[in-house]
């Protein structure tokens, strides 16, 4: 069983609402220093739990939330990523994690890129931010593979509010030029 949303289909991937089943891979990737620490740090499974069902109440009660990202080949989970908008954050955010395993495979490139033509094509989005700490590299750099530029210095909301993060993004605009087949 799965929270209720789309079911997205990459080259590679497969983009679906939080399942049940996806709870030990929401664990290993914050049970992980380098996965976890740019998305709260590691954190112990009564705290993942709570993130994890929060993820999953957001399909009920927004139409949306991450998706559990799943390799098309194995069926194994291997990060989240889609839209995502808490209480009081910054903007309409497409946002991801991977498990270190799947670092390195443009897994979060093809993944993002599906889950921004969704939140623009059936949310109505007309921008979509990524709220990056400044030394998250990787993380700049898919941004950057995206189209998106660094805004400026941005701010979380409680109890995030200390955590220094940059604001990247774009309008609808811009990302459908880039992504318009080329009349050349």
């Amino acid at each position: 069983m799965h929270a209720p949303g789309p079911t997205l289909h990459t080259a590679r991937l497969i983009l679906r609402p939080t399942a049940r089943q996806d709870f030990e891979g929401f664990v290993a990737l914050l049970s992980d220093a380098d996965s976890a620490r740019f998305i709260g740090g590691v954190q112990p499974p009564s705290v993942i739990w709570r993130g994890f069902t929060g993820m999953a109440g957001a399909w009920a009660l927004q139409g949306f939330s991450m998706f559990s990202v799943l390799e098309r080949s194995t069926g194994k989970w291997v990060g989240r990523v889609g839209p995502w908008q808490p209480e009081g954050w910054p903007g309409t955010e497409v946002g991801w994690s991977l498990l270190k395993e799947a670092w390195g495979r443009g897994y979060a490139i093809e993944a993002a890129s599906a889950a921004i033509d969704w939140a623009f094509d059936h949310l109505g989005w007309t921008e979509v931010i990524h709220s990056i700490a400044p030394d998250n590299v990787p993380s700049q750099q898919v941004a950057r593979r995206l189209g998106s530029t660094l805004r400026g210095p941005g701010k979380l909301p409680a109890p995030f509010e200390a955590a220094p993060i940059e604001l990247w993004g774009q309008s609808r605009e811009a990302w459908r030029a880039r992504r318009a087949p080329s009349n050349g």
